[in-house]
């Protein structure tokens, strides 16, 4: 008897034993193993303090990032913090980046592991990011890692000192980060969009869908080797438009990429995009939220999305005291390096407004005229006048495009600061910041072609819009694209209009950047819409930079500057900028004159295949009616034989 209790006893805890280890099995093959949280951004743009909203509260900056950064690591302490590019060009703080490297040391002092490059880090072209790298990398400052795998470096001016740089800064192809139990592969890529933004970065840049299959293999050849698991992270300033695009299309051309951070397209994914077992997320510009991503997932690959927010850095969150000294540290750097010589101050209030603007988040959304862009162009015409005084020669036209005004202004102050985030972008042919007014001279033609492209490319390309001074054009959204414009003018300063005339040369003053895309028009439009930008004596230019406006001491006319020295001289902002004044006006009809009138080549040959159309219908229908009509009389005719047979 107490054998047979033994073999029992025995028996039993074999059962019990192997019960617990099939509910292990079942743990391990069913439940998530592994938990990876990244928090993210990108496309921060230099902004360090919060700026207005349109709902009257406040938005961004690192000040406050910085405290929502701290919050999370309390409930994530094996996060990592990473940022999709674009962290320059925004603010006065770009102003040092090449002597002071204001934006790497700011996310340096927020913790952040690791950035890629976007297209706005060329903006000072390859030198100037060279530069800033070397003062980044000299600075003794917590600095993050940048990785980019698609780019090389050309032999091209400043080639080889960004070469260098780069090296010195210790940009690699990818990074290997351990966390938690967990290795991170980490690489960077810019998409062929952001490649065309930046066409002066002496970078050739792959393809990013070669760049990417190339690279997941080095990472996971080098990953295998650990015992750790592993998790694919790619930074992608190509980006997604409204889930789609060049972001979506890599993760559907690549396996084996876990995460994509979706920057340079400025979009805000309130969900993660799932693509096969990709997963693609984004959280906005100019820090407006903190992208908080939670994945747990098995090691076949298999990933559940745990938490996932986008958290508003807005004016309920406090500002953090080591980014406030840091930010405060750059503003004495910025107005002696920089702004001293056009003797403003950061905080300076250069006018006073009664009325808010549209608000950038609204700007450019509608294909209508703008007050913010009427008051740019204004100022153009404003600044060469005060630039070449007795010298001056009328500008018949001043334009803005949509897509290089980056800020707004809300009622109240006007600062510099403010007026320097309008127009922030860029740099001159001589490295200093910001783009420079230039002027070219195009006919009259061709500056209907630029109306119609205004009237035409708008809804597929909002940055494309364009905001004038001293001309005026309708468009009918009912006629055919490429020849929607059914009227156009020039308007005198005193208000009068007269007709374009077709070979006359007019002189057109616009940003260095907005003057370089005029000639793409010829491509873009496949040679049915021509503007080739001339000098005074009507040959073409060549070389845009040659085209600069310099003011009466040598310096180059920044498009920022233009805008603040006709603000500062109005004091009070005009009520005329509260209203559109007709400036280019749509024309919405169905009627035959406003349908037909001043047809161009596009309109004539739509018109004409219309017509032939038209008549086809009619001759079809005729000879149906007229068949009809003699079978029908033909059975009438052989009832009357028979009949009468």
């Amino acid at each position: 008897m107490a054998h047979h209790g033994l073999k029992r006893l025995f028996a039993a805890i074999f059962m019990l034993l192997l019960l617990l280890l099939t509910m292990a099995c079942a743990a391990s093959a069913d439940g998530p193993t592994y938990q990876s949280t990244i928090l993210f951004t990108h496309d921060t743009h230099d902004h360090f303090y919060p700026a207005p909203s349109e709902n009257g509260g406040e938005y961004g900056g690192y000040t406050r990032l910085a405290t929502l950064l701290e919050l999370e690591r309390v409930k994530y302490p094996d996060a990592i913090t990473v940022d999709g590019g674009d962290f320059s060009m925004g603010t006065l703080f770009q102003t040092i980046y090449t002597t002071q490297a204001p934006e790497l040391k700011a996310l340096g002092a927020m913790g952040y592991d690791v950035t890629t490059l976007g297209n706005h880090e060329f903006d000072y072209r390859a030198a100037g990011l060279a530069q800033m790298l070397e003062a980044a990398a000299s600075s003794g400052s917590p600095v993050p890692a940048i990785v980019q795998s698609n780019g090389t470096v050309l032999d091209g001016p400043g080639g080889q000192e960004l070469k260098k740089a780069m090296e010195d800064y210790g940009v690699e192809d990818y990074l290997i980060l351990s966390r938690g139990g967990v290795n991170y592969g980490i690489f960077g890529l810019m998409g062929e969009d952001a490649d065309a933004c930046a066409p002066m970065s002496g970078v050739e840049f792959e393809p990013i869908a070669d760049a990417a299959k190339r690279t997941v293999a080095a990472l996971k050849e080098e990953l295998s080797g650990r015992s750790e698991p592993y998790f694919i992270i790619c930074l992608s300033h190509s980006g997604t438009e409204n889930g789609k695009g060049e972001d979506y299309e890599l993760a559907k051309a690549v396996d084996g990429i876990d995460l994509i951070i979706s920057g340079h397209t400025h979009s805000t994914l309130d969900e993660p995009v799932r693509v096969n077992n990709t997963l693609i997320v984004s959280c906005g510009e100019y820090t407006t939220n903190l992208g908080v991503l939670t994945v747990e997932w098995e090691p076949n690959g298999e990933k559940t999305v745990e938490d996932y927010r986008l958290v508003p850095v807005d004016e309920t969150v406090s500002a953090d005291a080591e980014l406030e000294r840091l930010a405060q540290s750059f503003q004495p750097m910025v107005e002696e390096e920089y702004l001293s010589r056009f003797g403003l101050s950061f905080d300076q209030v250069l006018a006073r407004s009664e009325f808010s603007f549209t608000p950038i988040s609204q700007f450019g959304k509608e294909h209508r005229e703008d007050t913010l862009g009427n008051l740019i162009a204004d100022s153009y015409i404003y600044a060469v006048q005060q630039a070449e005084g007795e010298d001056y020669v009328p500008v018949d036209f001043a334009v803005v495009a949509a897509g290089v005004i980056r800020e707004s202004f809300s009622a109240g102050k006007i600062t510099t600061s403010d007026v320097f985030n309008v127009s922030s972008l860029g740099s001159g042919a001589d490295g200093s910041p910001g783009y420079p007014l230039i002027s070219v001279w195009i006919t009259g033609r061709e500056l209907r072609d630029a109306f119609e492209v205004d009237a035409s490319v708008t809804g597929l390309m909002p940055a494309a819009q364009i905001y004038g001074a001293g001309m005026t054009w309708t468009w009918n959204p009912y006629r055919i694209i490429l020849n929607r414009v059914n009227d156009c003018a020039q308007v005198l300063p005193d208000g009068t209009k007269v007709p374009l005339e077709d070979d006359k040369l007019y002189r057109v003053v616009t940003g260095l950047y907005t003057g370089q895309m005029l000639g793409t028009v010829n491509d873009q439009s496949f040679g049915i819409l021509t503007i080739t930008p001339k000098d005074a004596q009507g040959n073409p230019v060549t070389n845009f930079e040659d085209q600069i406006i310099y003011t009466s001491n040598g310096s180059e006319l920044k498009e920022w500057y233009a805008l603040a020295a006709y603000l500062q001289s109005m004091g009070s902002v005009d009520q005329r900028y509260a209203a559109p004044e007709g400036r280019k006006v749509e024309e919405a009809s169905l009627n035959p004159v406003s349908l037909l009138k001043g047809l161009n080549l596009v309109g004539w040959i739509a018109l004409v295949v219309c017509l032939v159309v038209l008549a086809l219908i009619v001759l079809i229908v005729y000879r149906i009616v007229t068949r009809g009509r003699r079978r029908h009389r033909g059975e009438k005719g052989g009832m009357y034989r028979r009949y009468r047979g």
